[in-house]
């Protein structure tokens, strides 16, 4: 089994398909892209795998559950516990330190541990920054903190929606790095963005437009790494 299904999937406001019979399967371990145009529908189908928001037809399957079908409540407990979110807006608490931040998302899954946050931000190379506010990190620091908070609880897939998009070149590809790291070592990544080449650092890159799934490709040379950007 899958460790995401989506069946037919469409998302609709009023006369508007923000989706529109979207099929999609995530293997465990699996690096996929989703890239289109604004409005192709990519957040949407990010918030509705994310659990938050839920799709007017078809069907979505995490991990064995039918999240279409769930309460809101069971989606937060869902969210919580299978998905890490990151966010292209680091949403960061301004007065609380790195570490602090990460020990938030353990306090809405279970209990905060000081000492499992300081070993998350050390597995994306921030220990020396863990007692630092966020306005005391550079974008890239900040988003690797964001990294960290999703990793925290050991979600089953991570969602990424324009991790990048705030970032400078050096910046960015540290975090594709990061990405490549937790790939290897057996996270299944969900990444939009809307950078050719970010996407193409990833297994399989799926297209959307208008919101329909147009165009899949599989990366037959998958290495998990960005090629250097043309100079113009």
């Amino acid at each position: 089994m899958s460790l995401l299904e989506l069946k037919n999937v469409s998302k609709i406001y009023g006369t508007l398909r923000a989706l529109d019979h979207v099929n999609m399967r995530v293997e465990a371990g699996e690096w996929v892209s989703i890239m289109g145009p604004s409005g192709s529908g990519k957040s949407t189908m990010m918030n509705i795998i994310g659990c938050l928001d839920k799709a007017s037809e078809g069907e979505v399957l995490l991990d064995g559950t039918l999240i279409c079908a769930e309460t809101a409540d069971r989606l937060t407990e869902i969210r919580r516990d299978k998905i890490g979110l990151i966010f292209q807006q680091f949403h960061l608490i301004q007065y609380l330190t790195a570490v602090e931040n990460v020990m938030v998302a353990q306090y809405y899954h279970s209990m905060p541990d000081e000492k499992e946050a300081l070993e998350a931000l050390a597995r994306v190379g921030l220990k020396d920054r863990a007692h630092h506010l966020p306005s005391q990190m550079s974008g890239g620091e900040q988003q690797r903190v964001c990294v960290a908070r999703a990793l925290i609880n050991y979600p089953k897939i991570l969602l990424a929606d324009e991790p990048t998009g705030n970032l400078d070149e050096a910046n960015e590809r540290i975090v594709v790095e990061l990405f490549k790291k937790l790939h290897e070592e057996g996270t299944t990544l969900i990444i939009v963005t809307h950078d050719p080449e970010v996407a193409e650092v990833a297994q399989r890159t799926v297209v959307l437009r208008d919101g329909r799934l147009v165009k899949e490709t599989v990366n037959e040379n998958f290495t998990g790494v960005m090629k250097h950007r043309k100079v113009e």
